[in-house]
Formats: structure tokens, C-alpha cells, sequence
């Protein structure tokens, strides 16, 4: 049975839309708003004051924002605005609001222009001149990283990887020294595929934080290495579903000296050795990753090539 709402949630409620209704929401702008990225509570009351006096809403998919608005009682007109149509839409959204209108920018879940559309719409209304008032709320990146357990005060978020293994290998390569944690977005379909790749490039050692459905009903937060990451998505099918943000730890500091000497080998085995066979060779001589020692390499050789 589910517990009615307290009598002082209730009247805090009230007394938090009065205070709304005080606030100042300028016509003529553009209201970049974050929408729940599972549970449908997780939406702020100022969302909900906008959603409802807008006069339009650009979304990813109206479907899914009618759903959302309905379930609040809020009745508006809705377009799309998706990543095939966003230089259209701006354009629509512009002429609308030199009109002084007020439209509300919303993505199916989470932040719009955070791995979804919304960055070019942003960027044409502001060139035009026009303002733009970003509406806080739901991210699964902020989500993750404040559960993750990892301890570096940076992250560099690369959103999804790129489905084709050489184009992933090249990404994950660029990445490999960054200190920071790298956070990713990934579908259920490919999750085993990019572990496999993260430890191919990055080896067992690093941690891994696998945040799955955030917010929804079979939430998940697992953490360990990627030496045990696979073992752990085969122990259970449920473990290989729904949205996954992962989270892998930044590469371990490393002495200057040490690098160094790492570049001082790799030098002396171009000399004699092609890009590949130096890679593979300074791989085994230092420990480090092959595929990390190959970019190095084949930007050695290219910078070669470039001054003589």
C-alpha cells in the first residue's frame, strides 16, 4: 500500500510554487531543461513551472515528452527536434522567440545537448543573439560519478564508443594516459564487446564501475577490475541490461623518468624497426600496453616524416 504524502511535504510544496510565481522567467528565451533519466519524481518544481508556461516544446521525441506531461497534468504543444533535424528546428525556435516567446529544449531523459541533441540549437540561439537559461536536473553522468567510489576529482566524459573496433581501439588509445576517470555511455547490445576493448587496452589492474538503469526499478551499481568486469556481466543475464554508464579508473601515475625512458626506447627500436614491430618490442621490454606504445610510435614516425 503506498503511503500517502506527509502533511509537511505537502505544505512545502505549496509554499515553494508561491515562491515561484515571485520569479522572474523572461520572455524571448530558450529553457535548456533536464528531465528525469528514469524516476519520473526526479523533476524539480521549477521544471514543472516552466513546462507549463511555455508557450512550446522542442523534443527529442514527442511520444515520450507527452508521456512525461501527462503524468503531471501539463497539457502544451510539442515538435520534434532530434539530431536529423536540429539546423530546421533552430531556425523555427529563433523566428519564435524574436516573437517573444518562451520555448522549453528537452531531450528523452537527462541533460539536452549531453550525448543528445540540443548543442546546435544552443549555438544558433545564441549567435542569434538570443538568451538561453539552462534548468538544472538528471544526468547520469553527475549520477554515477557520485556513487562510483572513485577517488579522482577529474573525469572526462567520451560518451559512447564508436562501434567500429578500429576507430574504438584509436579512442581508447588517445585516453589511455589521461589521469582522469573516464566516464562512458553504453547499450546492452555492445556492453560485452567494450569491456573486452577497455581491457585489451587499458589491462586488468584499473577498476571499472558498471551503473546500470540509474534510477529505475533494477538499478545497479557494481564496482571491480576490469580483470574481473567480463566474469562479472556472464554470472547473471541481467547483469548485460538496460543503459549503462560505465566508469574506469584514470591510468595510474607514472615517473617522469620512466616515461621517459619508455620514449628513449622506442626512439632506438624506430631506427631499425618498422611502427608495429617497435610497438611490439618496447611492449615487451617496459610492460607497457602495445596499443598506448603504438600511437606514441606512429607519432614519432609522422613528426619524422614532417621535418625532413
Amino acid at each position: 500500500m503506498t503511503e500517502p504524502l506527509s502533511h509537511p511535504l505537502v505544505t512545502s510544496a505549496v509554499k515553494l510554487a508561491e515562491e515561484l510565481d515571485s520569479q522572474n522567467f523572461p520572455h524571448a528565451a530558450l529553457y535548456v531543461l533536464a528531465t528525469p533519466i528514469g524516476n519520473i519524481t526526479d523533476i524539480s518544481l521549477r521544471s514543472l513551472k516552466i513546462l507549463g508556461m511555455v508557450d512550446a516544446i522542442a523534443c527529442e521525441d514527442t511520444r515520450n515528452t507527452a508521456q512525461l506531461l501527462k503524468r503531471y497534468g501539463i497539457e502544451k504543444s510539442l515538435f520534434a527536434a532530434h539530431q536529423h533535424n536540429e539546423q530546421e528546428v533552430a531556425e523555427k525556435i529563433i523566428q519564435r522567440l524574436q516573437n517573444q516567446e518562451r520555448i522549453a529544449l528537452v531531450s528523452d531523459a537527462g541533460t539536452p545537448g549531453i550525448s543528445d541533441p540540443g548543442a546546435r540549437i544552443v549555438h544558433a540561439v545564441l549567435q542569434a543573439g538570443l538568451q538561453v537559461i539552462p534548468i538544472p536536473g538528471a544526468s547520469a553522468v553527475a549520477t554515477a560519478l557520485s556513487a562510483s567510489g572513485l577517488l579522482s576529482d577529474q573525469f572526462y566524459f567520451a560518451g559512447f564508443l564508436p562501434s567500429k573496433a578500429r576507430q574504438r581501439d584509436t579512442v581508447l588509445t588517445e585516453l589511455a594516459q589521461l589521469k582522469a576517470t573516464l566516464v562512458f555511455y553504453e547499450a546492452p547490445h555492445r556492453i560485452l564487446e567494450s569491456v573486452n576493448a577497455l581491457l585489451e587496452s587499458y589491462g586488468p589492474d584499473r577498476k571499472i564501475v558498471f551503473a546500470r538503469e540509474l534510477t529505475k526499478l533494477f538499478e545497479q551499481v557494481h564496482r571491480c577490475t576490469l580483470g574481473e568486469a567480463c566474469a562479472w556481466l556472464a554470472a547473471d543475464a541481467h547483469h548485460q541490461r538496460g543503459e549503462f554508464v560505465l566508469l574506469v579508473e584514470g591510468a595510474p601515475p607514472s615517473s617522469e623518468s620512466g616515461a621517459i625512458e619508455v620514449e628513449r626506447i622506442l626512439k632506438i627500436l624506430l631506427e631499425e624497426c618498422s611502427v608495429s614491430q617497435a610497438a611490439n618490442l618496447a611492449a615487451r621490454i617496459t610492460g607497457e600496453k602495445k596499443n598506448t606504445l603504438y600511437q606514441m610510435a606512429l607519432n614519432f614516425s609522422q613528426h619524422d616524416t614532417d621535418t625532413n
